[in-house]
C-alpha cells in the first residue's frame, strides 16, 4: 500500500487527508475509494470514543435567544451591584443550593438541580451573531450577520450535524427530517430588515439547510412594539396562543384530489427522470433536488411528522406544563418530533411584527423581560426539562440554550431602561444528554461585565456539543473548493466541567 507522509487532517467520518492521497494508489488493487472509505470509517476516532462522555447524547434540543438575554435578569444576578447595574429585579434561591435565579424565573428555579449554567462565556463581536454562535465561523461582522449566503459563512449546527451522520453512516429514521427547526423559518415573521444569517447549511449545500414548520394558529394577546417611527399593535403568539394552535410541514399536506395511487405515479415518472439524470454525474444542485425529492414523498406518504407535530394530540395538563406560548408550545413539538426519530430539533425564539424585538431589550427592557419575555422562557424551558425527566429521554437528550451575547451591566436612559449588546461575558443553561447535573462554571466579576473565572468561548460550546453527540470537534468538513476546513475553530475545546 501507498503511504503519504503529511499532517492528519480528518474528515467528518474520522477519514484523514493522508488517507485520501493514500487511497489514491489503491485502484491498483482493485479497491475503490468508496470500499476505503467504509473500512477506513469503522475505525475513525477510537480515541475520542474511549472518553466516557462521547456520543452519550443521543438526540438534540437546540433553544436560541435571538437577541441576547441579559445576564443580569437570568442567571448571573448581582444584588450587591450599584443600582444601576444590578436593576429592580431580586433573585430568588433554586434548587440547587447557593445558586440563586431572577424572580421571574420561579418555575426554572426549580429546576436548577438538573442543569449547568455556564457563567464566563466570552467573544469580541458584540453584534447579532447568530452565525458567530451557531457554527464554526471564526469571526463575524454585520454585513455577514444581515448576508445569510455570504460564501464566508459556515455550515449551522445541525446541518453540520446532519451531514456527519449522513457520512458516518448512522442508523437514522428516513421517515422524519432529522434537522428540523421550529417554530417558522428564522427571521420571515418581522418586517424592517433583511434575513439574517445562521440556521444555512453554507457550502454543505442546501440539501442540508433545517427542515422548517409552519406555526398554525394565532395568538391570544397582543402589545405595542416600537420601531424608530412605528409603533403598532402586534398579536404575538410568543405571548400567548391559542389552544387550537399546532405546527405543519407544507411537504405533509398534499393536495386533496391528490391519492395515493397518484402519487405513486408521479414517483414512477421521476424514477425515469431519475435514471437519466444519473449521466450528469452526480453533481451538487442535482444531487440536493433528489433529497428534496424524497424527503417530499416521504412527508407527504407518512402521518408520522404530522402526527409529531400536531401538539393538540397531548392532553392540556401537557401543553399548560410547557406554557401556552408559541416558545412554549414550539419546546413540546420538539419533545415530539425526538420521539418521532429526529436527531436534532431547534427552537428560535424569533422576532415577530418588527425588527429589533424578541431579546433585543435596548429599550423597555424591564416591561418586556417581566411581561413578555422571562414567563414564556420561564415556563417552556422548565417544562421541557421536567417532560424529558418524566418521559425518560433526560438522559440522552442534550439541551443548549444559546444566545448572541448578554447585555451591558449599566443600564442606559432609555424609555423603560434598556441593556446593550455586551459580548465579554455572559450566561446560558445546558442539560441532559452528557451534562453534568446541578453545575456551575466559570463566574464574571462584580459587575458582569468581564469573566473572573474560566472564560469559555461559544466555539467551546460547540465542540462540548458536537463532543456529546459523538462527532469529533477536530473534524473537517470540505468546503466549496473541497478543502477541509475544520467544524470548529482548532482553538476550540471540549469543556470538560460541563461533563458529566
Amino acid at each position: 500500500m501507498l503511504r503519504v507522509l503529511s499532517s492528519a487532517r480528518k474528515l467528518c467520518n474520522g477519514v484523514t487527508r493522508r488517507d485520501l492521497l493514500q487511497a489514491g494508489g489503491l485502484g491498483v488493487m482493485g479497491l475503490g475509494l468508496d470500499q476505503f472509505l467504509s473500512l477506513r470509517a469503522a475505525s475513525a476516532n477510537e480515541g475520542a470514543r474511549h472518553h466516557p462522555s462521547f456520543g452519550r447524547a443521543k438526540q438534540c434540543i437546540l433553544i436560541y435567544l435571538y437577541g441576547a438575554p441579559s445576564q443580569l435578569e437570568t442567571f448571573d444576578m448581582k444584588p450587591d451591584a450599584p443600582l444601576e447595574i444590578r436593576g429592580t429585579m431580586q433573585p430568588i434561591a433554586s434548587s440547587l443550593s447557593g445558586v440563586d435565579v431572577c424572580e421571574h424565573l420561579p418555575y426554572t428555579s426549580q429546576i436548577m438541580d438538573r442543569v449547568t449554567v455556564m457563567r464566563s462565556i466570552s467573544h469580541p463581536f458584540p453584534v447579532h451573531g447568530v452565525a458567530f454562535a451557531t457554527t464554526g465561523i471564526p469571526a463575524i461582522d454585520v454585513a455577514m450577520e444581515l448576508a445569510p449566503h455570504d460564501p464566508r459563512h459556515h455550515p449551522y449546527f445541525g446541518s453540520v450535524v446532519q451531514y456527519c451522520d449522513k457520512t458516518s453512516g448512522r442508523p437514522l429514521s428516513a421517515e422524519v427530517p432529522q434537522n428540523l427547526a421550529l417554530p417558522f423559518p428564522f427571521s420571515s415573521q418581522r418586517t424592517g430588515e433583511v434575513h439574517r444569517a445562521g440556521p444555512y447549511a453554507s457550502f454543505l449545500g442546501s440539501s442540508y439547510n433545517p427542515t422548517w414548520t409552519e406555526f398554525q394558529g394565532r395568538s391570544s394577546r397582543s402589545v405595542y412594539k416600537t420601531l424608530r417611527d412605528m409603533d403598532i399593535e402586534i398579536h404575538d403568539p410568543y405571548l400567548g396562543c391559542v389552544p387550537d394552535s399546532h405546527f405543519r410541514l407544507s411537504a405533509t399536506q398534499p393536495q386533496q384530489d391528490l391519492s395515493i395511487d397518484r402519487l405513486n405515479r408521479r414517483r414512477s415518472l421521476l424514477d425515469q427522470f431519475d435514471d437519466a439524470r444519473k449521466e450528469m454525474n452526480g453533481t451538487p444542485s442535482v444531487k440536493a433536488l433528489t433529497k428534496y425529492q424524497d424527503l417530499a414523498f416521504s412527508l407527504m406518504t407518512s402521518p408520522k411528522v404530522a402526527e409529531a407535530l400536531d401538539v393538540r394530540r397531548e392532553s392540556q395538563a401537557t401543553r399548560d406544563l410547557y406554557g401556552m406560548s408559541l416558545f412554549g408550545q414550539s419546546c413540546l413539538g420538539a419533545r415530539r418530533m425526538l420521539q418521532a426519530g429526529t436527531r436534532l430539533v431547534s427552537v428560535f425564539w424569533d422576532e415577530y411584527g418588527l425588527a429589533g424585538d424578541a431579546w433585543d431589550t435596548h429599550w423597555n427592557h424591564y416591561p418586556r423581560m417581566t411581561d413578555q419575555l422571562l414567563p414564556g422562557f420561564d415556563r417552556g424551558f422548565s417544562g421541557l426539562i421536567l417532560d424529558l425527566e418524566r418521559q425518560g429521554m433526560l438522559d440522552d437528550t442534550l439541551v443548549a440554550v444559546l444566545s448572541d451575547h448578554g447585555r451591558t451591566p449599566k443600564l442606559n436612559n432609555a424609555k423603560g431602561a434598556g441593556r446593550d449588546h455586551w459580548s465579554l461575558v455572559y450566561s446560558l443553561v445546558f442539560a441532559g444528554g452528557g451534562i453534568k447535573q446541578g453545575n456551575v462554571v466559570g463566574a464574571s466579576d462584580r459587575t458582569a461585565g468581564a469573566p473572573a473565572d474560566r472564560p469559555v468561548s461559544p466555539k467551546d460550546l460547540l465542540a462540548t456539543m458536537y463532543h456529546l453527540l459523538g462527532i469529533d470537534p477536530h473534524d473537517r468538513i470540505p468546503d466549496r473548493a473541497g478543502q477541509l476546513v475544520p467544524i470548529v475553530p482548532e482553538s476550540a475545546e471540549v469543556i470538560p466541567e460541563m461533563l458529566a
